[in-house]
């Protein structure tokens, strides 16, 4: 594969990277640009398409030039990892392995149906979760032209899984039964005891605004197998903001978390979690910062974890944040990322054994343009440390991903 080594300025995270943190950090970085020809996807093995090391943080592009990773480490430390490829109109999404968080499997085709996800506005894409004995489960908003469609031909709500054998994904399917109205795309949690939980925002039956939308979840008990239909999660009416994205993710002990932003008086975009202990047999509700804002924001959130911790990120107000959920359930005060918040979005937050915490965030993101990443570690006490850094190149339409090592080191995946 080649690659091309960016210049020297790039390579050195100096006074405004990481200055004071001994560290140095070689970028190998391979061209993505926008464009059929550039996202032609091969079927090769996935080598990584380059990387930035530190002795606590690798950063690596997604194989094979593909955009809007998302990515997850097993109980093994193996590492699972989605990403997007083709027109971001009406592409597909891709699934690989990693053993060692560097080198990845050859590539998987999730969606069944070519051309059925989108990546447009970064906010629709698929999400990943890891069930029971590892196996990957998969969510996405459907593309204009993808099947089945949901009811009255409204946009599907689109779910499969790996099979058993873990050669393939099986044949997709649409989970929405009554709630029509996506805009800002799902999410999907699932749980080591065989729940899976797809979750998106639309408006009650019968209504429309953003003032009337609500989060719905449909869950599963058999692994994915079937699904019920879906019920309201958030009993508040807070609305749901229309082209924001939101977050599904379900801990080891089987609580499940979704954070989602809401749109109440349609100008009330506050970033909200709701909590469910009892598998998603209903949801406890929180607001966790306000923001007054009277136009979408096209924000994304994130939440990651591990068996002590949990981590949730989000926007607000050009500013990127996290919050650390302990065993005892206790969420901390919101912690900000060091420096200016200008221009920061698309989080992404991993927490490793050892209560460290790696926030990733992108600057410079905008409609159909791309930006770049920056990253800040923080300590067991939520402190930042001076392990930081930043790399130019991320894609139009994409986002990052980070995942914990077994190691207690993290992987940046843009």
């Amino acid at each position: 594969m080649r690659t091309t080594k960016l210049k020297t300025a790039a390579l050195v995270f100096l006074a405004a990277g990481v200055a004071g943190a001994g560290i140095v950090a070689t970028v190998h970085q391979t061209p993505a640009t926008q464009g059929a020809n550039a996202r032609k996807h091969t079927e090769e093995a996935a080598e990584p398409a380059g990387r930035a090391a530190s002795d606590k943080v690798t950063v690596l592009r997604v194989p094979n030039h593909g955009i809007q990773p998302q990515a997850m480490t097993d109980g093994t430390g193996v590492v699972h990892l989605i990403y997007f490829a083709g027109e971001p109109g009406g592409g597909d999404i891709f699934y690989v392995r990693s053993k060692d968080g560097d080198h990845f499997s050859h590539p998987l085709r999730v969606n069944s149906q070519p051309g059925s996800a989108i990546a447009t506005g970064n906010v629709r894409g698929a999400h990943l979760a890891l069930g029971r004995n590892g196996r990957a489960h998969v969510a996405w908003m459907g593309s204009h032209q993808a099947e089945p469609r949901a009811p009255g031909n409204a946009s599907p709500m689109l779910y499969t899984r790996l099979n058993e054998a873990g050669t393939a994904f099986e044949p997709q399917r649409n989970v929405i039964q009554s709630a029509v109205g996506l805009d800002g795309g799902g999410s999907v949690a699932a749980d080591g005891s065989g729940n899976v939980y797809v979750a998106w925002h639309a408006s009650e039956p019968g209504t429309k605004g953003e003032g009337n939308r609500c989060v719905w979840v449909a869950r599963s008990t058999d692994d994915g197998q079937t699904f019920s239909p879906e019920k309201r999660a958030n009993q508040e009416a807070t609305g749901a903001c229309g082209c924001c994205g939101m977050r599904a993710f379900a801990d080891s002990a089987g609580t499940v978390h979704v954070l989602y932003r809401s749109a109440t008086e349609r100008v009330h975009r506050d970033m909200y979690a709701l909590t469910s202990s009892n598998k998603g047999a209903d949801f406890r509700t929180e607001k966790l910062q306000p923001w007054t804002l009277g136009t979408c924001p096209m924000s994304t959130a994130a939440i990651g974890g591990n068996a002590g911790t949990i981590a949730e990120a989000w926007e607000t107000d050009g500013q990127v944040y996290f919050a650390r959920i302990v065993k005892t359930g206790e969420r901390s005060a919101p912690v900000a990322a060091p420096g200016e918040g200008k221009g920061r979005k698309h989080p992404a937050v991993a927490a490793s054994a050892e209560g460290e915490t790696l926030l990733v965030w992108t600057e410079g993101m905008g409609w159909s343009r791309g930006g770049s990443l920056a990253w800040q570690l923080f300590d067991k006490a939520g402190k930042p440390t001076e392990a930081k850094g930043h790399a130019r190149g991320v894609p139009p339409w994409s986002l990052v991903a980070v995942v914990a090592r077994p190691d207690g080191r993290f992987t940046v995946i843009y």
